[in-house]
C-alpha cells in the first residue's frame, strides 16, 4: 500500500548498501591530474578515469570512495562540498595523509587549498577525535573516528546527539569552541577572535587559570596564526609558550602542547 514503510527486502539492501562521494573539480585534464597526483600521493588508487564526454576520475582504498566530476570555471576558494569518512581511528589515516602530503609539497600545508587540520577532538562530535582536509578543489574531506561499540552518548531533546564537553574550565571550554570554528566551519578569524580574547582573560585572572589549559589555548592560537598568515603573531605566541614550559617542565600537557607549536611554526608537524 502507498505510503507503507520499507519492509525487510529495504533494510536488506540498505545494509549491502555502500555511498560514494561525488565531489567537484576543475575540468582540465591538468585539473585531473592534479586530483590524480594528490590522492595516489596520500594513498588511495585510481579505480576509474574518464575523459568524454565529461571529466571524472574515481580513487579508493578498502571502504573510502571518492569520485571527482568536472566542473567549467570550477574556483575552489568557493567550494562548499564535503563529504565525511568514518573510521576506526583517525591517527593512523592522519599520517598516511599527512605523509603523503609532506612528499608532494616538501611541508604540511595548513593554509589554503590542499591543507589539512590535526586530528582533536570534537565537543561537536560528542568529543569523537576528528580532522578536515582540504583537496586542491577545496572540497572538505572530514575524516571522524567512529564510535567503539556499546557506547552510550548524552543525548538531548528528541534522543539526539548533544555537545560534549571534554571538562577543564572556562579556557578549556574556549579552546574547545575554537576548535569548532576553525576546523569544522573553516572560520578562522573568528577563532582567533574568541579564543584570544578568552587567552587575556585567563591571564588576567592570574593563577586560577592551570597551564595544562592554557598550554593548548597558546598552541592553537599558534597554528591559527599560520593559518591566517600571520607569522609574525605565531612566533611571539610560541615564545608565551616557550616561557610557560620552563616554569612548568613537569607538566607533560604543556610539554606536549610547546612541541606542537613548535613544528607548526616550523611549517611541519610531528
Amino acid at each position: 500500500m502507498a505510503g507503507d514503510m520499507p519492509g525487510d527486502a529495504f533494510d536488506d539492501a540498505a545494509a549491502r548498501a555502500f555511498l560514494v562521494a561525488l565531489l567537484p573539480c576543475g575540468d582540465s585534464e591538468a585539473d585531473q591530474d592534479a586530483m590524480v597526483a594528490f590522492w595516489t600521493a596520500l594513498g588511495l588508487e585510481v579505480t576509474y578515469r574518464q575523459r568524454r564526454p565529461y571529466r571524472v576520475v574515481s580513487f579508493g582504498r578498502g571502504g573510502i570512495q571518492l569520485q571527482y566530476y568536472g566542473m567549467p570555471g570550477w574556483d575552489p576558494e568557493q567550494s562548499h562540498s564535503t563529504c565525511v569518512v568514518v573510521v576506526p581511528d583517525t591517527e593512523p589515516v592522519y599520517e598516511a595523509f599527512a605523509s603523503g602530503m609532506r612528499s608532494l609539497y616538501g611541508r604540511l600545508p595548513v593554509s589554503g587549498a590542499p591543507r589539512v587540520t590535526r586530528p582533536r577532538r570534537r565537543a561537536n562530535n560528542v568529543g569523537l577525535s576528528g580532522f578536515s582536509l582540504v583537496d586542491p578543489a577545496g572540497n572538505w574531506v572530514r575524516v571522524t573516528r567512529a564510535p567503539d561499540p556499546g557506547t552510550e552518548f548524552a543525548t538531548g531533546e528528541g534522543g539526539t546527539a548533544t555537545w560534549t564537553p571534554g571538562g577543564g574550565g572556562a579556557l578549556a571550554r574556549a579552546t574547545e569552541n575554537a576548535v569548532v570554528l576553525a576546523d569544522s566551519k573553516g572560520d578562522v578569524a573568528q577563532a582567533r577572535r574568541a579564543l584570544g580574547g578568552a587567552v587575556r582573560r585567563a591571564r588576567a585572572a592570574g593563577a586560577d587559570t592551570p597551564a595544562g589549559e592554557l598550554a593548548p589555548a597558546l598552541a592553537y592560537l599558534a597554528e591559527l596564526a599560520v593559518r591566517a598568515g600571520d607569522p609574525d603573531a605565531a612566533r611571539d605566541l610560541l615564545a608565551d609558550l616557550e616561557a610557560l614550559a620552563a616554569g612548568t617542565e613537569e607538566d607533560e600537557a604543556v610539554r606536549a602542547a610547546t612541541e606542537e607549536a613548535r613544528a607548526t611554526v616550523a611549517g611541519t608537524t610531528r
